[in-house]
């Protein structure tokens, strides 16, 4: 995966999420996951071009069961956009990078 992706877990997810002053573009994913592994390039792409001005993360939904649940995450790829701590968006499946990208600017 991408240096400028950041990887969320359990011990992290307040700091780099909730806390943030950027907003926060989060791929809810599993390694088991065809379409998320599809939509891999696309999230490493939004890190490169987004750097700066909002974080593109990834959390394992296998490792860090509770988050997704608190989340309600039913399907996977499952992408959720953070603003001040609160999703302000939410996508299910795999969608076109311009789609995306227009959640966070």
């Amino acid at each position: 995966m991408a240096g400028k992706v950041c990887e969320l877990n359990e011990q992290n997810w307040e700091q780099e999420v909730l806390n943030s002053d950027v907003p926060v573009l989060v791929d809810f994913w599993a390694p088991w996951c065809g379409p998320c592994r599809l939509i891999a390039p696309i999230i490493e792409e939004l890190a490169e071009e987004l750097e700066g001005k909002a974080k593109v993360c990834k959390l394992n939904t296998d490792e860090n069961p509770n988050i997704a649940m608190r989340y309600g995450i039913r399907a996977i790829p499952t992408i959720m956009v953070f603003k001040n701590g609160q999703v302000v968006d939410t996508k299910v499946g795999v969608q076109p990078k311009e789609v995306l990208k227009s959640l966070l600017v």
